[in-house]
């Protein structure tokens, strides 16, 4: 195998040193906020099985450029208020990649910079979408 130019926790590294990243208990501070929308990339199947942050919304990674360009037929309305966007998956790596994409957009979007994996360990309160754990 021919060896990369940039390994992804380089990318990752990359992208966090261009992005706002947030703390967990700032997050979980900012719950209540009208104007801040958490917005989970993770795969269905992870929300699924670890839960989801209360009121977030769901925007699948391989779909969330499309999704906040107006100009695609996938535009979801959501990504079109004039709010704060906070991104997150399961440990940070993919939000900070998918808001630096977004950024180049001209998109503005933070992301939550330990990801998921924190969030129940710091008092962050977790829904599941059929009430089972």
């Amino acid at each position: 195998m021919a060896r990369l130019r940039k390994t992804s926790a380089e990318m990752v590294s990359d992208a966090r040193a261009r992005i706002e990243e947030i703390e967990t208990r700032d997050l979980i501070a900012m719950l209540d906020d009208p104007d801040v929308v958490i917005v989970d990339i993770r795969d269905i199947r992870e929300r699924q099985r670890s839960g989801f942050i209360p009121g977030s919304f769901h925007a699948p990674r391989g779909m969330i450029e499309f999704w906040v360009d107006p100009d695609s037929p996938y535009f979801k309305e959501v990504f079109g208020q004039d709010r704060k966007f906070v991104l997150h998956c399961a440990s940070g790596w993919r939000s900070a990649l998918t808001a630096v994409t977004l950024a180049e957009m001209g998109f503005d979007a933070a992301h939550l910079r330990e990801g998921f994996s924190t969030w129940e360990q710091q008092g962050g309160p977790v829904a599941f979408a059929d009430a089972k754990r």
